[in-house]
């Protein structure tokens, strides 16, 4: 009894006229897909059930249970906050502690890339690592300001200005988190994690090192203590600005300078160290990790002595007031003025965000061994940048300089940044009186130290090299535009040509035609299965193939030769008039065109028309086929095969599309023509989405297509479909019982065969039929796959549906059902 909704879909395509059974699958009006055209009392039989869009909306419709599991997703911390112990608890505390001595001055020089006061790096800091505990899917990420995102916020903070010089740039920067925390936070919700995998390692590391010689270059003039330029400029105008003013540097230089170098040395000498003498590596570990604090604590003693009688006029450059507390608490002052002001940057600053968080946080956590959710990651950046500001803080996203010392550190979970934030907050209430002694020129030091490990070596750039040579360009073309111009344009260069390589490739896949090969396993010169003892050498005999062992099988390899194969293996179509077709870039409308023009014009140069007669008058050909010139008759000696079967190799395909399926159809009506009275049969394997599966029958694919009615001879078309035992014995007597059977099956239908029969088809099918009266039932009863070799009968099973026998389980498969039918085509 149909269902209420099966009726009322009837009767609705009855009143629009739409054609449900349009397909006239098998030849018939309504044989029922296939099924019943043979039947096996030896088998199940199996029907596959095409994919419905309501079962795809059961699919994607949240139930009640997703909907709590979504929630809890959202606070990863519950699930490992009730086991937290005393071992974890050092662990996060020594990794809290170390990290927070580095953040501390570090933050306050990103901030003054930013174009902020020093206090505003603090509290940036501070909300970071205290809130991003809660949303952590990973344990070693820090949250706070980093020089890049800083460097694009100050410039962000300055052209806004331009426009509104009247708002503050505190104001601005705190517009720009939460604007840009609110666009993360609902990717992150919607769990749109994914669109980060758009930006490929090459822009990354572009936009890194791009970024880091930008960065520090720009605080050479500090370093040096040189005013009377913009640092703001190009990279390239910046340095030449530099140098032709090197000679205003002052006592700012020295400190500087020494400061830079004793931060390398320390770093050196650690290195060298912990190489030297393993057992002491951590302790080395610590004090390199220690060094930027050691360097700041020595340079605030050394502006002491020198500025404590000249506070008025410091000869050295210093920080100057730093408020204790939490002065610029309070709620931001957002309008659309301000968002105006800074909207063209949205999207970048929103970039550096998913870039520097995602990227750090998945490279650490495949060190460590655990996995990170980046829709969850979103998140945590989102909230942190979005609360943040209510504090005074400014645009932060994960450090990676930071997060590499947290995780050398040992921390063990994300509650070490409750203790990172515990430090932050006593330097912002206990030590402002020292931070008016600290250099500005040592902060540049530091700033320029930090950056250093952004650039990419030249070692990984060979690397690039080795694996993907057009993404070399990619990454120097960032590179150039982020120095000759900026950050900004840098990145939007590299992911803009990225995506344009990717479209390229797409666009421009080749397919593979592929031929056959016969090959032997062997470990070292030994066959896996079988030897020959012809040389009688006793006990290291001389170990030959043995045709039919296990140990000789068929591989399917491009006749080209592109993927690497030996060339002087010679490969051919698998039979006149077959080609196999493997697809290498999925299938969809940007390259189905292209796909199909190649296996097209392959086909036209192979072979021939079936019927070179086709066209009785001049006047019936197509223009683009003239045929041969005026008073010379057609050529009737071609020595070309007609095109009998095409064989589509699906496994690179997940998805069709409407434009790739229908120019698929406009391609089988083209060769169905060309190969008239005959028509071409289409071979499908390796089909892994059974909505493809749907998409392909829909158009007419998957099934026998009948010979057009008055045809001289008909003959019968034999389907095959690959079966599977899941029951019976499987012994290795078995299984030389059934090899032996199959030998013999092979030759009853080779001496059954008339004498004109094609020798080659009946090699690769020994269950093909002798005559067109022997039924398909009586083969498959016959055959080992039914019980009739074996001693203990066996469960045989079809492997995909009886209604869809062109669709196949792999090339072998699909070769066998060509080949058993290429018989019935002309010659």
């Amino acid at each position: 009894m149909a269902s209420m909704s099966t009726k009322v879909g009837h009767f609705l395509a009855k009143v629009l006229r739409i054609d449900l059974h349009y397909r006239n699958e098998t030849g018939s009006d309504r044989v029922t897909r296939g099924e019943s055209v043979f039947s096996v009392s030896s088998a199940d039989t199996y029907v596959e059930q095409e994919p419905t869009v309501a079962e795809w909306l059961r699919g994607i419709i949240p139930s009640g249970q997703d909907i709590i599991h979504y929630i809890f997703r959202l606070f990863p911390f519950l699930q490992w906050i009730t086991r937290y112990n005393s071992q974890w608890l050092i662990g996060d505390l020594v990794a809290g502690i170390t990290v927070g001595a580095v953040v501390v001055p570090q933050s306050m020089a990103y901030a003054k890339l930013a174009q902020l006061p020093v206090e505003f790096g603090l509290y940036s800091s501070f909300m970071g690592v205290l809130l991003y505990w809660f949303f952590a899917t990973s344990k070693d990420i820090t949250i706070g300001p980093v020089a890049v995102l800083s460097t694009v916020t100050g410039n962000v903070v300055i052209k806004a200005q331009e426009r509104l010089p009247d708002v503050p740039a505190d104001i601005i920067a705190s517009s720009l988190a939460i604007i840009g925390g609110s666009i993360v936070l609902f990717l992150g919700l919607a769990r749109l994690g994914w669109l980060v995998e758009f930006i490929t390692l090459a822009a990354i590391s572009a936009f890194m090192t791009g970024s880091a010689l930008n960065i520090a270059v720009g605080q050479i003039p500090g370093l040096m203590g040189i005013t009377g330029f913009s640092t703001r400029e190009a990279t390239y105008k910046v340095f030449i600005n530099t140098l032709k003013n090197l000679g205003e540097s002052d006592l700012n230089a020295a400190i500087g300078l020494t400061a830079l170098t004793i931060l390398y040395l320390i770093r050196f000498s650690c290195v060298y160290l912990a190489k030297r003498y393993p057992n002491r590596q951590k302790l080395f570990f610590f004090m390199s990790t220690l060094r930027t604090a050691f360097v700041i604590l020595l340079y605030v003693l050394v502006s002491y002595l020198v500025n404590r009688n000249h506070r008025a006029q410091p000869r050295i450059n210093t920080l100057g007031n730093v408020p204790r507390g939490f002065q610029h608490a309070r709620i931001p002052g957002i309008t659309t003025e301000i968002i105006s002001s800074f909207a063209s940057e949205l999207p970048s600053t929103v970039i550096v965000l998913l870039i520097e968080h995602i990227s750090i946080s998945k490279s650490f956590g495949r060190v460590n061994n655990y996995t990170i959710d980046p829709s969850q990651e979103l998140v945590a950046i989102g909230v942190s940048n979005i609360l943040g500001p209510f504090l005074g803080a400014y645009p932060a996203t994960g450090s990676f300089s930071r997060t590499a010392i947290k995780s050398k550190a040992g921390v063990r979970t994300p509650f070490a940044g409750v203790i990172t934030a515990i430090v932050v907050l006593l330097a912002i209430y206990a030590l402002p009186a020292m931070f008016w002694y600290i250099p500005n020129a040592a902060l540049s030091a530091v700033i320029i130290h930090a950056v250093g490990d952004l650039v990419t070596p030249p070692n990984t750039v060979y690397q690039f090299w080795r694996i993907s040579p057009l993404e070399v360009p990619i990454f120097f073309a960032g590179v150039i535009v982020t120095v000759f111009s900026s950050i900004e344009n840098g990145i939007y260069v590299t992911i803009t040509v990225s995506a344009a390589l990717f479209l390229f490739r797409a666009f421009k896949a080749n397919g593979r035609f592929l031929g056959r090969a016969k090959v032997h396993s062997v470990i070292g010169d030994h066959l896996l299965e079988g030897y020959d003892d012809k040389e009688g050498r006793g006990d290291s005999p001389r170990k030959n193939p043995i045709e039919g062992s296990d140990s000789v099988r068929n591989i399917f390899l491009p006749i080209d030769h592109n993927d690497g194969s030996n060339p002087t293996i010679e490969l051919e179509d698998p039979y006149p008039g077959i080609f196999i077709y493997r697809f290498s870039e999925g299938f969809n409308y940007p390259n189905a065109n292209h796909y199909l023009d190649q296996l097209v014009a392959t086909i036209f140069k192979k072979t021939r028309r079936t019927n070179p007669a086709t066209y009785g008058k001049l006047g019936d050909r197509p223009w683009n086929d003239p045929g041969p010139s005026r008073g010379k008759e057609i050529e009737h000696s071609d020595d070309r095969p007609t095109l009998k079967a095409i064989i589509l190799d699906f496994s690179s395909v997940n998805n069709v599309d409407i434009t790739s399926v229908q120019n698929l159809i406009d391609v089988r009506n083209q060769l169905d023509r060309y190969a008239a009275p005959d028509t071409v049969d289409w071979h499908f394997c390796h089909i892994n989405n059974r909505w493809t599966k749907r998409a392909l029958a829909a158009a007419g694919f998957g099934y026998y297509t009948p010979e057009e009615a008055g045809t001289s001879t008909v003959t019968r078309w034999k389907p095959i479909f690959s079966v599977a035992e899941i029951g019976g014995s499987n012994s290795a007597a078995a299984a030389a019982e059934a090899s032996a059977k199959r030998k013999a099956m092979r030759a009853a239908a080779k001496s059954r065969e008339p004498a004109h029969a094609t020798d080659d088809i009946e090699e690769h099918v020994g269950s093909s039929s002798s005559s067109e009266s022997e039924s398909f039932d009586k083969v498959l009863s016959s055959s080992k796959a039914y019980g009739s070799i074996s001693q203990q009968p066996s469960r045989i099973v079809v492997v995909q549906g009886l209604n869809r026998p062109l669709f196949h389980v792999d090339i072998t498969a699909a070769l066998n059902s060509a080949l058993a039918n290429a018989q019935r085509k002309s010659h």
